[in-house]
């Protein structure tokens, strides 16, 4: 026989307010910013609600844990803004990769390369792999001279985050911009 499935408590997001407060005691800071000291945690609920205010705890890992009456709707407005703002501001750096052969033309070379130069002008991280096809795993010597090349022709842009290695029919080198 199956068991009914038991409803499952919301759980709350954000600081320990109002009725949550498990502490019995808390450092009070009351709505203008004026330290009131360690107050009983039912008193200062009740100061908080008498003011139309919440009693939120700002240091949860003090002793006794400071709270502070304060407007929680608006609270929590706020800090949903911050985090937004804080997550526009940030770049996310990407890995670009550029592929070549160990026979590639200077023409083909020269494009690779102006899409690297790029790449490392708009902050990213750039991949080169090197790629072998049948006979030229014979000839990796080649392979190594063109990545060598490409990393003495990036000194000034870029630094080498991992040197040339080779990666089964494959070498790859990393480099970041400085």
């Amino acid at each position: 026989m199956r068991r009914p499935m038991r409803p499952v408590a919301p759980q709350k997001d954000g600081p320990q307010s109002n009725e949550d407060i498990s502490s019995p005691d808390v450092q009070l800071i009351d709505g203008e910013g004026a330290n009131r000291g360690v107050v009983r945690t039912r008193e200062a609920i009740a100061e908080a609600q008498e003011q139309g205010l919440d009693l939120v705890i700002i240091s949860p890992n003090s002793t006794p844990p400071v709270a502070k009456m304060l407007d929680l709707g608006r609270f929590k407005y706020a800090a949903q803004k911050k985090a937004a703002e804080a997550r526009k501001k940030q770049k996310v750096i990407e890995v670009k990769e550029i592929q070549l052969r160990p026979n590639i033309d200077t023409h083909d070379y020269e494009t690779k390369m102006k899409a690297v130069h790029r790449f490392l002008e708009e902050g990213d991280r750039v991949k080169v792999t090197m790629r072998f096809r049948g006979r030229e795993m014979a000839h990796q010597e080649l392979g190594m001279q063109l990545l060598v090349k490409v990393q003495n022709e990036l000194e000034a842009k870029a630094k080498v985050e991992s040197s040339p290695r080779s990666e089964g029919r494959q070498m790859v080198i990393v480099l970041a911009p400085k």
